[in-house]
């Protein structure tokens, strides 16, 4: 009986501790910015194939899972799941991403963003970039509690997620909305898997419809083509894509890749010839396992070095 009562005691407290590694933190103090009224219609489902779907997010948050402390090495690492502008596929390409980072010593960020929606935001083409910019904000402004190092905080985007990602590593020099000031919010460096990248030719045309509508101005699909916003100051970038993904061709990271060479901005590109689209962790048509090449990657140029 003693020992019953002692199991569940350390079990709890187990329980305890797994549950206070991991915060939920709101992404804005106060009023959320570029916000119409409206009622929240927030709601998450787990679909057939275990994947965690959270729909209509309007109110953004960023949840925390520290490193191990024994491991920890100073990186930090904001992860966006991807879902088309439409949904945040939170699990693979999110929470399980995050726990992955943990093991090999980075504390990682999982960004709940706002669904760009016209009925929710004063100007929904923004709202997901205005949500990663202040994503990094929050986490250099409080880098010192999480035991991050301010310079050394990378992203990483899958999907439309990858194009939220792209967006950040090269808008950071015209910081988007009110709150924009003086705060760095350029990334040290990115990653993105399968990314949707430009709007035309090759783009995802749902996360376009559902970014910048069905029918943008030019100005707007050139904006928006991160293929065409890439500088000298863009930050390092590590891509992963499948040749036969049907959902985002793989053109999106070769033209990303071709413009970041051009501009002589470190970069590391990896090509599958099969996974399809989506396969988050795990493309199950290979025994290479792309997380251990991202881990090299960040090795070899110090992220993992404490």
């Amino acid at each position: 009986m003693i020992k019953k009562v002692l199991f569940s005691i350390c079990l709890a407290t187990m329980m305890q501790v797994a549950q206070a590694q991991t915060q939920e933190f709101p992404l804005y103090e106060g009023k959320v910015p570029n916000t119409k009224p409206h009622k929240n219609t927030e709601s998450s489902a787990t679909d057939a194939n275990g994947i965690l779907r959270i729909s209509e997010v309007s109110i953004p948050s960023i949840t925390v899972y520290p490193a191990p402390k024994e491991t920890a090495n100073g990186t930090a690492v904001i992860v966006f799941p991807g879902g088309g502008y439409r949904i945040l596929a939170a699990s693979h390409e999110g929470s399980d991403v995050a726990k992955e980072l943990n093991k090999i010593g980075v504390t990682a960020f999982v960004l709940k963003y706002r669904i760009p929606d016209s009925t929710k935001q004063v100007d929904r083409t923004i709202a997901p970039l205005q949500d990663a910019q202040q994503a990094l904000r929050f986490v250099r402004s409080k880098a010192e509690s999480f035991g991050v190092n301010p310079n050394r905080i990378g992203i990483l985007g899958f999907s439309a997620g990858g194009h939220l990602a792209a967006t950040t590593a090269t808008h950071f020099a015209q910081p988007v909305g009110e709150l924009a000031d003086k705060s760095n919010v350029r990334p040290d460096f990115a990653v993105l898997l399968y990314p949707v990248i430009t709007m035309k030719p090759f783009g995802h045309r749902g996360s376009q419809e559902q970014l910048i509508g069905k029918n943008p101005s030019e100005s707007l699909v050139a904006l928006y083509s991160n293929e065409l916003q890439v500088t000298p100051q863009t930050p390092p970038c590590f891509l992963v894509h499948a040749q036969d993904d049907g959902g985002v061709p793989v053109q999106n990271s070769l033209r990303f890749y071709d413009a970041l060479v051009e501009k002589k901005v470190p970069a590391e590109l990896h090509i599958y010839p099969k996974g399809g689209h989506g396969f988050g962790l795990n493309n199950k048509t290979t025994p290479d396992k792309w997380f251990e090449r991202l881990k090299s990657w960040m090795d070899s140029n110090g992220w993992l070095k404490k």
